[in-house]
């Protein structure tokens, strides 16, 4: 599913965060920044020790927060580093935005045209999917009507049911707008 939102494209995709050639992707980071499991892991592999190494020297940050390091050898220049909130943690909605408007801004803050996210905090920190769908969507499509540099934003799921829930919810916001 393909969408415009004044100059920026919104796309919604099933594959492998990984292999997108977007000029960042979206990483879902812990807050201690060491790249492990899931969307993390994947990334670790493809894009070689170099990314860790960057997080390491920069160490931690706060959830809702988020940082870029290189891409390494992904096909992507830059991974920003989003940290979203456990299910079940204290202002965990508040969180996913910060998390989701942080990323936004830093692409915008270092010129970047384009940027793929993730389903943040969806994984093993257990957010419900549909909750993470219209936080991420609704204030990406709030950011896109401001002013920015950003022409194409992804919305890269991992599996099929997933992509449907991020569409249902992307729909149903296109029709308020």
């Amino acid at each position: 599913m393909k969408i415009k939102i004044n100059n920026t494209v919104l796309e919604l995709i099933q594959d492998d965060i990984t292999e997108q050639t977007t000029d960042a992707i979206v990483n879902a980071a812990n807050s201690i920044l060491q790249m492990g499991g899931g969307v993390a892991g994947a990334i670790k592999r493809r894009g070689g020790p170099t990314i860790q190494e960057e997080c390491n020297k920069i160490g931690s940050t706060k959830v809702g927060g988020a940082i870029i390091t290189i891409g390494g050898n992904l096909p992507a220049k830059y991974v920003i580093h989003a940290v979203g909130p456990v299910h079940g943690e204290v202002h965990e909605d508040e969180k996913l935005k910060d998390a989701t408007l942080n990323s936004l801004k830093l692409a915008d803050q270092n010129h970047l045209r384009s940027i793929a996210f993730p389903a943040i905090s969806t994984g093993i920190f257990g957010f419900p999917k549909n909750r993470c769908a219209t936080i991420m969507l609704s204030n990406t499509v709030a950011y896109l009507n401001g002013p920015t540099g950003i022409e194409k934003v992804v919305f890269c799921l991992y599996d099929n049911k997933t992509l449907q829930i991020f569409e249902d919810v992307l729909k149903s916001l296109v029709q308020r707008f």
